[in-house]
Parts: C-alpha cells; sequence; structure tokens
C-alpha cells in the first residue's frame, strides 16, 4: 500500500521503533494515514511486537509526524516509544507499508479482545448498510483479538479466520488506507464471514443468520435457557425477570446459590439508562461499565429493582455488565429486557469455546443454542471489578483485560513460567522486566480444566516467542499446578503462598515507584481463606513483613482447629465448631443432633489441622449468626456477612481483641472474644455482623501499629480473598491512613488468588535478588 507526493527542499529522515500495545489495534493504518496527512514519505512495518517507521520530510513535517505516532494514537493502542534517530535520507515519494518481520517475538504484546466500537454499532442498526444486523461487524478499532490470535505477527493467516475468504468488498476496504477497515483481520461481511447457526435441543428444526437470532429470542421469552457462542466461549441465557426460569437455571447447572451476572440492553444518552433503573450506580461506575473491556461490574440493587432475589440469594449487589459484542448488542435489543448471561461451562471448570463440546457438556443445562463457525482460539470469561475505597478493583481478570501485561522492578535472570493456585488459576510468564499474566483459567478440579491450564501455559509461550527456562509453583505438594509444575523437565521453585500473595502486591506498586522502592521493607497483611504455611499449619491472616524474597512472619490471628480439615471449606458449621471449641466455648445450636465422633476426633487431634485463617473465620461468624451454615459455593458465608452487616445503618462498635506475642515473636490477636457477640440475640443480627467486621478492622490496626513500634514500617499492604470484602477493606484502610500509615490495596491485579501467578514471579526476582 503507498501513497505519493512530491518531495520538497531541505528533506531530512528519522526512524522510530514504538513498542506497547501497537498489535491488533490498527496502528499501522493509522500511521499510514498520518504520513498523508502530515506530507511525508517512508514506510512502516512490524518487526516481531514492535512498529518500526521510517519517514521522510520537511523538519516541521517530521517534528508534526513524530510528535502525533504518541498523541494521536488509536484509542486501544498503548504505544511506548523505545527509541528514535536520524536515518540516511533516499528520496523517496510514497509512504507504505511494508510486509511484517518475524524477529524480536519477546517484545510482542498480544492485544486483548475489543467491545464493538460506536461506528460499527451506528452501521449494524443501519438498515442502509451493507452490514446492517451482521452479528459478526467489526474494524480496527473493535471485535476480537485474543480469542481468535493463532499466532504472531497479527495477520489473518494467523488468526481463526483464515478460512473466511474476504468477498470483492471487503477486500477493497482491506485495502484501502483511507478506510477505517484497512488491514482489519477479522473483517467480515454476510456474504463472505461467520454465520449464526440455532439447534434446539429437542432435535427440532435448525436455522441460520437471522432465523436463528430470532428462534434465539423466542426460546428466551418462553422462559428457556440458550448457551450461546461470544466471543470468548459460551454464556447460558435466560430471562433475569423470570423466577421459573432461573430457578430451573439453577437446578440444572447444580449451582443453587452463587450469584448470577446480568446482561442489560444499552438505552438513554449513555446507553445506562437500563443499568440505573436495576442499580445505584456513581460516575465512577458509569465509566467502568462503558470502559472497553465491558467489563461485569458489582452493583448495590435499587430496592425497586422489578427482579426475583434469586439472581443473587443473600447479597445486595448484581454483577451487571452492557453488552460488548455485535451478537449481543442484537440479542439485548431484540429481548428488550435484563439477560441472566452467566459462564457457559459446568460449575467450576474454564468457560466452554468449542460447538461439539459445549453440545455435549450442556445438553442437560440448555434447551437451545446459539452457536456460530467462527472458531475460538482459547477461552475469556468476563472481567469482574468491585469497586473498594473509591477505586474499580479488579476480581477477575479475563476478554478484554487479559492477557494483562506489568513490569518488573528489576529484571529476572531466566525466562519464567509462574503456575498459580489450584482455585482461581491463572498463568504467568516472565522474562526480562515483563510479566504477561493469563485471563481467568478457573479452579483445577476437574480433567478440562487441566487440560484448558496445560494450554494457556503453552500458548503464552508460543505468542510471545519465548521459552520458560525454571518454573513457579506453590509450596502446597497437593495442588494440581505444583503436581504439573513437578512433571516438567525444568528447574522449579516452590513459593509459598501467602508470600506469593504479598510479593503480586508488592510487584504491582514497585514497577510504578522503581527499584529503590521495591526494596523498602512492606507491612502485608495477607488475608484469605487457608494456604499451606511455612510451619506445617494452613494459614491465611498473616502479617508479612519485608520484600519479595525475603518475608518475614509478624503477625497473625490465634490459631483454631478445622474439624474435618477440607471439608470445611463447604461446612462453614464446622469452622464455628472448631473456634468454639478450640477457646472453650459451646455453640448449642451447632451441637444438636452432631456426630459424638466429631468431638471426639477433635479431642484427639484427627484431621482436625490448625488454622490462622480469617476467610475461615468469616465462614465461622456466618454460622454462628445463623446465615450460611452449609455454603455451596466458595466464600458464600463472607459474602453473607458482608451484606448483612451492610443493612446496619448504626455506628458499629469494635471490640478490642486481646493481642499477644507468641514464642516465636507473632504477634497475635485472639478472636475467642467474638463469639459471645456473635451469639448474643439481644443484639440485632446486622449489628452483630457490622461489630464483626469493625473487630477485625481495628485487630489488624493494632497489630499494624505494635509491628511499627517493633520495624519501623510505615508502608501496609492488604491482599488476599478477605479484602474483596469492601466493608473490612475500608474500615481497615481507613483506621491505618488515620495512624499515619501508607495503605496499598491491589487495583490492576485481584487481590485473590489469580493474582498468586504474577507474586510467584515476583518472589522469583526476589529470591535471586536476595540471594545477590
Amino acid at each position: 500500500m503507498n501513497a505519493t507526493w512530491p518531495l520538497t527542499a531541505q528533506l531530512a529522515a528519522r526512524r522510530w521503533r514504538i513498542g506497547g500495545r501497537v498489535q491488533g489495534v490498527g496502528f499501522r493504518p493509522f500511521v499510514y494515514r498520518l504520513a498523508i496527512s502530515c506530507g511525508v514519505a517512508g514506510w512502516v512495518r512490524n518487526h516481531g511486537g514492535v512498529v518500526e517507521v521510517l519517514a521522510e520530510g520537511g523538519g516541521a513535517q517530521l517534528r508534526q509526524f513524530g510528535a502525533a505516532l504518541l498523541a494521536q494514537a488509536p484509542p486501544a493502542a498503548r504505544p511506548e516509544l523505545l527509541d528514535t534517530q536520524p536515518a540516511r535520507l533516499a528520496g523517496r515519494s510514497g509512504f507504505v507499508i511494508r510486509s511484517s518481520r518475524g524477529a524480536a517475538r519477546s517484545a510482542v504484546h498480544v492485544p486483548p479482545d475489543l467491545f464493538a466500537c460506536a461506528e460499527c454499532l451506528q452501521e449494524l442498526h443501519d438498515p442502509r448498510a451493507r452490514r446492517h444486523r451482521y452479528p459478526f461487524i467489526n474494524c480496527t478499532q473493535c471485535g476480537p483479538r485474543y480469542t481468535l490470535i493463532r499466532a504472531l505477527p497479527y495477520d489473518r493467516p494467523n488468526t481463526t479466520m483464515a478460512p473466511f475468504v474476504l468477498c470483492p468488498e471487503c477486500q477493497a476496504e482491506y485495502a484501502d488506507p483511507l478506510d477505517r477497515r484497512f488491514h482489519a483481520q477479522p473483517l467480515a461481511c454476510p456474504r463472505c464471514g461467520p454465520q449464526l447457526q440455532w439447534q434446539p435441543r429437542s432435535g427440532g428444526p435448525a436455522a441460520q443468520g437471522e432465523a436463528a437470532l430470532a428462534a434465539c429470542l423466542a426460546a428466551l421469552a418462553a422462559g428457556q435457557i440458550v448457551a450461546a457462542r461470544g466471543i470468548g466461549g459460551y454464556h447460558l441465557l435466560c430471562d433475569a425477570r423470570n423466577a421459573q426460569a432461573i430457578a430451573e437455571l439453577r437446578r440444572r447447572k447444580h449451582r443453587p446459590a452463587k450469584p448470577l451476572a446480568l446482561m442489560l440492553p444499552r438505552r438513554g444518552a449513555d446507553g445506562l439508562d437500563a443499568v440505573r433503573e436495576m442499580v445505584e450506580i456513581s460516575a465512577a461506575e458509569a465509566e467502568l461499565l462503558r470502559d472497553p473491556a465491558r467489563p461485569i461490574v458489582l452493583l448495590s440493587r435499587r430496592a425497586a429493582a422489578a427482579l426475583p432475589e434469586t439472581l443473587a440469594p443473600g447479597l445486595r449487589e448484581l454483577g451487571v455488565m452492557l453488552p460488548y459484542s455485535p451478537l449481543h448488542e442484537l440479542l439485548l435489543e431484540g429481548f428488550a429486557g435484563p439477560l441472566v448471561a452467566t459462564s457457559g461451562n459446568l460449575s467450576g471448570e474454564p468457560v466452554l469455546t468449542d460447538v461439539l463440546e459445549a453440545h455435549a457438556r450442556l445438553a442437560s443445562v440448555a434447551d437451545g443454542f446459539l452457536d456460530h463457525d467462527r472458531p475460538i482460539a482459547r477461552p475469556a470469561d468476563d472481567p469482574v471489578y468491585r469497586r473498594i475505597a473509591g477505586r474499580p478493583r479488579a476480581l477477575r481478570l479475563g476478554r478484554g483485560t487479559a492477557p494483562l501485561e506489568l513490569r518488573l522492578a528489576s529484571a529476572l535472570a531466566l525466562p519464567t513460567l509462574a503456575v498459580g493456585a489450584h482455585l482461581k488459576n491463572t498463568v504467568a510468564l516472565g522474562w526480562e522486566d515483563r510479566v504477561v499474566v493469563s485471563p481467568h483459567v478457573g479452579d483445577l478440579d476437574s480433567p478440562r480444566a487441566l487440560t484448558v491450564f496445560t494450554q494457556v501455559a503453552a500458548e503464552l509461550q508460543s505468542l510471545y516467542g519465548v521459552r520458560a527456562q525454571q518454573l513457579v509453583q506453590d509450596a502446597h505438594p497437593g495442588f494440581a499446578s505444583s503436581r504439573w509444575a513437578r512433571q516438567q523437565d525444568l528447574p522449579s521453585l516452590a513459593v509459598w503462598h501467602h508470600h506469593a500473595h504479598a510479593s503480586a502486591l508488592a510487584g504491582e506498586y514497585a514497577a510504578l515507584a522503581g527499584e529503590c522502592a521495591a526494596r523498602e521493607p512492606l507491612l502485608c497483611f495477607t488475608w484469605d481463606g487457608v494456604g499451606l504455611g511455612a510451619d506445617g499449619t494452613l494459614w491465611g491472616a498473616e502479617a508479612l513483613l519485608g520484600t519479595p524474597g525475603q518475608w518475614r512472619r509478624v503477625g497473625s490471628l490465634r490459631a483454631f482447629r478445622l474439624p474435618g480439615g477440607e471439608q470445611a471449606a463447604r461446612a462453614p458449621w464446622r469452622s464455628a465448631l472448631g473456634l468454639c471449641w478450640s477457646s472453650a466455648q459451646r455453640w448449642p445450636a451447632g451441637e444438636v443432633n452432631l456426630d459424638p465422633l466429631l468431638r471426639e476426633a477433635f479431642e484427639r487431634g484427627l484431621n482436625c489441622p490448625w488454622t490462622s485463617a480469617a476467610g475461615r473465620l468469616f465462614d465461622a461468624a456466618a454460622a454462628l449468626l445463623g446465615i450460611c451454615r452449609e455454603a455451596s459455593h466458595e466464600a458464600e458465608a463472607p459474602m453473607r456477612l458482608e451484606a448483612l452487616a451492610a443493612q446496619h445503618r448504626g455506628g458499629a462498635t469494635a471490640l478490642e481483641l486481646p493481642l499477644l506475642r507468641d514464642a516465636s515473636g507473632v504477634w497475635r490477636s485472639d478472636c475467642a472474644s467474638l463469639v459471645p457477640l456473635l451469639l448474643d440475640e439481644q443484639c440485632p443480627p446486622a449489628q452483630r455482623a457490622a461489630c464483626f467486621h469493625e473487630s477485625l478492622a481495628a485487630a489488624l490496626c493494632r497489630q499494624a501499629e505494635q509491628i511499627r513500634a517493633d520495624s519501623g514500617a510505615r508502608r501496609v499492604g492488604l491482599c488476599g480473598g478477605v479484602f474483596q470484602n469492601r466493608l473490612l477493606a475500608e474500615s481497615a484502610m481507613q483506621r491505618l491512613i488515620g495512624a499515619g500509615f501508607e495503605v496499598l490495596l491491589p487495583e490492576r491485579l485481584p487481590a485473590n488468588d489469580a493474582a498468586i501467578s504474577f507474586g510467584q514471579v515476583v518472589e522469583a526476582a526476589g529470591v535471586r535478588l536476595g540471594a545477590a
């Protein structure tokens, strides 16, 4: 592709190398059009993941061109100027997009999937347009990327669109530098691109194209459940106003209480009128909902919202998102109401992507399937965010937000693959000073989850052209990711679970502050469910002081025994009994019809491991308050406890928990005094729940002050899944800031185990620095 014009006198030449996110965002077409508007000659090309530009022109033209390369880049781009230098003047008379070169693969930046842009949506709804109501409309500024790229450089033959040969009209757009679809790799139209198919489970008549969409909408209107194939996998859809349909979805998916996400139609000037009818929304949350990633955002439900309570039993918040693909846009417009849009999978597994596999595995769940024939290279579930302490915090990485690229404060000695945790698994690939964190894989409890985990681990290395030379895994020998790492023919490093949590938070902030700040000690409270600790017990409320690779445990909660061990994860009543029995207290309501062998096993210490886990303490509190004694999904009890506490409108008084230093020098807060409070039926349940939260926040702050007196630590970090609890996190932050601490809370990475893989990479780098 080239344009020509007469060259003027006093010419010069200059070369630029631009990195960052410049693949899959229309950057080369942008450079071409910019060159035309500035009147410079030369060329642009991909060289691995870097865009190289050479331009000739007058001095003023080159200055204008060079400044605009970054300042006027496409909205989805994140360009970084690597270097610029004078070049040899060759008397060029035009501007050309040269063929890509494949060297320097380690410099690539794989683009995430993008939402449907305003121009494409306008065209989608224009009856005069060639792509009117075409569910796969896209351009250089929108559409799938990560889920259709098979290899880099990002050219059509390297994507899942390769089998779709462009028709003459699309080919003309693809080749026209002034068209917004110039070099748009997912380009398609109804004549040459992917098509919709409808297949009812009953074996009735199939349909294609517009008829498939109509059949799907009819099924949803009739209260049926539909599996719809989107950008990164399937959603299970049903009418969010139909309590019977929701109950049936829960029954079929074996998901009795876990919250279900909603997709709401765009309506109004900013597209959020339908959202405002259902939930309370701030300006910051509105901006987040409309972010190009189009995440699920947790928002407070309006009291007058005409939605069944069964969408999120026992909770005050709903997970809400806007349609982000042309197909979702058409579905929500046609349905004209809210849809449940939950992951199309069997509970706990990665989202399904393959048509035949989805039909087989969801045959007992969906009444019909809305499919398409565009292959999905790899799954990408929806990202989830929640506003905590005034900022949006990631709860899950996914479509549009991952692969997430982060920088290290110092370079790695070897390319490193970190395999993450067992729950909420992600995989991270680190090399030089770069780390790429994968989208959410899920819980590694099923063969399919392990298959996807293995695929993601291999494809991260393949896409980025980096071959790992060492592995990092959790120190727990039973984690599936740890077992996989030990089976590979590579050296591996085992990292303690909570050290990885602390290192993830330290690493997120150190890259922004520089290596000197990375070496300043951080006091990090790592509160979560349970993770294997260095002393062989189950940790989960640890205060760690130090830097990556050099953490020292200085604080915790008083440990208690868990009757039944791992069974306590889904049985909060076990945590409640363990807390009571370990502190010589009774819970009469929990001991009715109790198998006496359980108490005997507790007394003898059989299958009753010690734990300091804050997550299990929240379980115990929920059970003692009677709001959740059996949990159907992880964190159900703490989520219900937080929702109950939020109902308390008066001030909540914190109990002062005893703080003692144990024989190993660890400061421990004793939570036994919370049991009488939680069992006090003279006090309203919401007030007891609120006091529980305030007491733990106060205990944390008191620990921090005591540790500061011992060590001088002035920076405090809060990480681990427990700090996804807004009430606890905000109360703790307020108290800590009031006490003069600088407080860090995860923002780009989730606080939960999704951050473990990144923390493992940071910890591996810290071990090397510590040794040096």
